[in-house]
């Protein structure tokens, strides 16, 4: 008795709808806001139109779109940003680790 078995989607419930975050519906909503203005101030019937007043929200949607094994397409921008712009540092500690020191005895 008093073994838990706690399920591997139990994160899910803390997301609205089970897929996002507050800031990803921001950024989802406002996307869509900012394209139904651009379709109701530009001519849409040149394709160029078109396809500027409709980019925001592709934009937005393509960056909250939930994948496996990271929370959505932005996670991943975020995350390689952190790998490509901070010191990586990698301590071999191995079994031929010797502390950078020659054996000179």
């Amino acid at each position: 008795m008093g073994q838990f078995l706690i399920p591997a989607n139990s994160k899910k419930s803390m997301l609205i709808f089970g897929l996002f975050n507050k800031l990803d519906l921001i950024i989802f909503l406002v996307g869509v806001s900012v394209s139904i203005l651009l379709l109701m101030l530009l001519p849409v019937e040149s394709l160029l139109f078109a396809i500027l007043a409709l980019s925001p929200g592709v934009i937005c949607a393509i960056l909250v779109i939930p994948i496996p094994n990271y929370h959505n397409i932005r996670t991943i921008i975020r995350l390689a940003y952190e790998f490509y712009t901070t010191r990586q540092k990698y301590v071999w500690k191995g079994w031929c680790f010797n502390d950078g020191e020659d054996d000179k005895k």
